[in-house]
């Protein structure tokens, strides 16, 4: 299986009653392993769960901590990019050459690293004060 059709696969169980905007996100660990994720909604919107957070929980649960690419698949006019917050959790276990596929579910893809979608990243160096 590739990631583009574990993307595609999960998308489709994607929990997204109130934005009908379901996402999927598949991980390749260091192992090889595929891990994927949707998002999943709630009521007291934004209380949700993004596709790429869910794909990372289930890495992290199966004890890896790598990721070495990614890809984000969504129903949309042009690739969607993660948000903000997911960003940052792929470049927590990801390095920022590692590859993320943004990828639209009529073909369109475009191709980033974790370093082109957060320049500047925060990381654990900058709490270091030795």
């Amino acid at each position: 299986m590739t990631l583009l059709d574990a993307a595609k696969a999960v998308r489709e169980n994607a929990y997204a009653p109130y934005s009908r905007f379901k996402v999927g996100a598949a991980l390749r660990a260091a192992s090889g392993t595929i891990y994927a994720g949707c998002n999943v909604e709630n009521v007291a919107y934004p209380e949700g769960t993004c596709a790429e957070a869910g794909a990372i929980a289930a890495m992290v649960a199966a004890g890896e901590t790598r990721i070495i690419e990614a890809l984000v698949i969504a129903d949309s006019p042009d690739p969607v990019p993660p948000c903000g917050g997911c960003r940052q959790k792929l470049a927590e276990f990801a390095g920022q050459e590692v590859t993320v596929t943004l990828c639209t579910t009529d073909g369109q893809a475009r191709t980033l690293t974790v370093g082109d979608l957060l320049p500047g990243v925060f990381t654990a160096a900058h709490m270091d004060r030795t």
